[in-house]
């Protein structure tokens, strides 16, 4: 794992035309590359290059693999996974017997899915009924009970069943419950069978439990069809699966193909090409493009330092074991290309944020147990479709799990009970205002605590900007930016004083030689700020007057110290939440067993503090889950990441999919 992203140099590549469909399969084989259109070549050349066409256009492709894999989807099939013997007998497409294949499929299993529409929408309208009566909403039901006076009772119930509802026409009077707002078609058909209501005052007392009960058997019925119906497409889809995975790996690598190529441009004899590529599989490609044309190629290589900075794709190089905090680092912004790698120290500062507000040795067990169990499920299941507890949830439970049993052991806790001695001091005693020995006694130190661990958070990512910074070779941000060293130190000076103060009970400022010398020093920096910025603006021919220049330093200077010191010290005020969070953690469990401990059945007491666990674990788990990744975010983030990154996608048998 390195530091920073991945380091990329870009090929531009010729190849002569015959070669060409060797040097696709190779690169889409190997899959380390990202490619680009040609845009670099002087105009007169480019107007002399073609770009590529082809008999059957991407978008055509995409669509028959996707309609494949929705077939499959549907007969419970995973998905192939391509390698290296997909590309040696690589058949030519044969798009007409493809659909005509998938026509066939699909005209067979139609009567089943308008099966399964009609019921689906007849469960919706019954759901509906159902629950408008278990809460007393009569008024949007429409309840009739009666008889009709010439007709069929068969047809009039086979016209009622189109509109949709609840009948019971099995004994007498009949029983019809529809929505209101189907009242008026209701009408229209009883009217043309001579609908009279019964005046049975018993008959018209039950009907709408009868209905209703009818409505629920209704229900379960349908759904059991369903999971017929259900079993039904599985088994006419296995029954060609074998043909639809040849045709899928045939379309899907010939898709592939065809992205790749169509970043090609072509003169009359050659091909030329070019794409990102890490800089470790640099003298990799050149080896494999010399074999597979026989030394007929010229490769050329671009550092990514001799290119803009924004145009360079960004690949983070984290071990397989932290994806899930690559993953939540990717929810904020890609970052930028050379910088800082944000995944490992969003994993430790999010873990320890999550131990130290939900600390609990028993509970931290139970979120590592449902972490490893969901991710079981999904995978004997990979074609089920993410719940409430997502894959994602999962990867990160079996992180959060040993964090919070960490902290459990840290402050003596297992469910809320102090079972074992806390490794560091009791936080549940500390929080219920019980005499503890050591250095924490009450809740001011658990929050200074936390205040503590706040400004080693701004620290870091302060220290990560500077290393950024100089990275890009931009001093002038790393000197004077209220990020970098000026603020640093600034920030550095109103902790100590701050400190001092609260040292002496609040009661005398702090006072030493260096302090009053660096601040001004400081402040000045803050004043020449503006000056330096105009000289080097001017530099680079963005002339402003002195008169601009003056306001611009003098309205600079006040709006930075203010950002300085207030936004550092509100940024470090906010991880008092983490104290808090625990805080609350401790104070709800000890409300639960105060609960618990009213009545006298011990059955009803263990229920009670399972209850409570459970409500706990979902509650203040959710919440202290969410306020790491918010410090995470607003706190340490802005301190040194800088976004709008593109993410590096290279196109290979294994990419999900491929878009220009």
């Amino acid at each position: 794992m390195s530091m920073f992203t991945r380091k990329m140099r870009m090929l531009t590549a010729v190849v002569m035309e015959s070669d060409k469909d060797n040097v696709v399969k190779a690169l889409l084989e190997k899959g380390v590359m990202e490619f680009v259109h040609i845009g670099s070549l002087p105009a007169d050349k480019m107007a002399k290059l073609s770009e590529h066409s082809s008999s059957v256009p991407k978008a055509a492709l995409t669509d028959m693999r996707v309609r494949i894999e929705s077939l499959l989807k549907e007969g419970g099939i995973k998905l192939p996974d391509l390698d290296s013997s997909s590309l040696e007998k690589l058949p030519p497409l044969d798009m007409e017997t493809y659909r005509r294949t998938l026509d066939k499929l699909s005209l067979s299993l139609q009567s089943v899915r308008d099966r399964q529409r009609n019921i689906n929408q007849d469960i919706n309208a019954i759901e509906e009924i159902i629950r408008y009566a278990s809460e007393k909403k009569n008024d949007y039901l429409d309840l009739r009970v009666g008889l009709n006076t010439h007709g069929s009772s068969e047809d009039l119930l086979q016209r009622l069943d189109q509109i949709g509802g609840v009948f019971l026409f099995s004994s007498k009077p009949f029983i019809s419950l529809t929505l209101r707002r189907d009242s008026a078609r209701v009408t229209e058909v009883m009217d043309k069978f001579g609908w009279t209501e019964t005046t049975d005052s018993e008959a018209q007392k039950s009907a709408l439990s009868e209905a209703i009960g009818e409505a629920k058997a209704e229900t379960e019925s349908y759904r059991t069809e369903l999971e017929k119906l259900s079993e039904d497409v599985k088994s006419r889809v296995r029954k060609v699966s074998s043909d639809l995975i040849a045709i899928w790996t045939n379309v899907r690598v010939h898709e592939l193909c065809e992205h790749i190529e169509s970043y090609f441009s072509y003169t009359r004899n050659t091909t030329l090409f070019s794409g990102w590529v890490p800089a470790e599989y640099s003298d990799d490609i050149t080896s494999l493009l010399t074999s597979v044309t026989s030394g007929r190629c010229i490769v050329e290589w671009t550092d990514a330092d001799e290119m803009p900075r924004e145009e360079v794709p960004v690949e983070m190089t984290s071990p397989k074991l932290l994806r899930p905090f690559e993953r939540m680092v990717n929810n904020y912004s890609t970052p930028e290309y050379g910088s800082i790698n944000p995944t490992p120290f969003t994993a430790v500062a999010y873990l320890a944020m999550f131990a130290l507000m939900f600390a609990d040795l028993g509970q931290g067990f139970v979120l590592l147990l449902v972490g490893f169990i969901g991710k079981w499920i999904y995978s004997k299941n990979p074609t089920k479709k993410d719940g409430v507890i997502s894959r994602y949830l999962c990867s990160l439970l079996i992180f959060l799990g040993p964090a919070s049993m960490v902290g459990g052991l840290l402050f003596g806790s297992c469910f809320g009970f102090e079972l074992l001695p806390a490794l560091w001091f009791p936080f549940d005693r500390v929080v219920e205002g019980e005499p503890v020995q050591g250095l924490v006694q009450d809740i001011y130190d658990i929050l200074g605590i936390t205040i503590r661990f706040g400004i080693v958070v701004i620290y870091l990512g302060l220290i990560l900007n500077w290393i950024n910074l100089f990275r890009k070779k931009r001093f002038y941000e790393l000197i004077f930016d209220k990020n970098g060293i000026v603020g640093g130190v600034m920030y550095g000076l109103g902790i100590w004083f701050a400190w001092g103060f609260v040292a002496s009970g609040y009661k005398t400022f702090p006072s030493a030689p260096f302090f009053a010398p660096i601040l001004i020093t400081c402040l000045l920096m803050i004043v020449i700020k503006g000056p330096i910025g105009a000289v080097i603006k001017a530099r680079h021919g963005e002339k402003e007057g002195i008169g601009r220049v003056v306001i611009d330093t003098i309205m600079d200077f006040l709006v930075e110290v203010l950002e300085i010191f207030s936004g550092l010290l509100s940024n470090t005020l906010s991880f008092m939440r983490v104290a808090g969070l625990g805080i609350a953690h401790a104070s709800l469990m000890s409300a639960f067993y105060q609960i618990a401990a009213m009545p006298g059945n011990i059955v009803l007491q263990i229920l009670i503090m399972i209850l409570g666990n459970v409500l706990v674990i979902v509650l203040e788990g959710l919440s202290a889950g969410i306020q790491s990744l918010r410090l995470n975010y607003y706190e340490f983030f802005t301190k040194y990441f800088t976004g709008h990154g593109m993410a590096f996608e290279p196109v290979g048998l294994k990419s999900r999919a491929v878009t220009d």
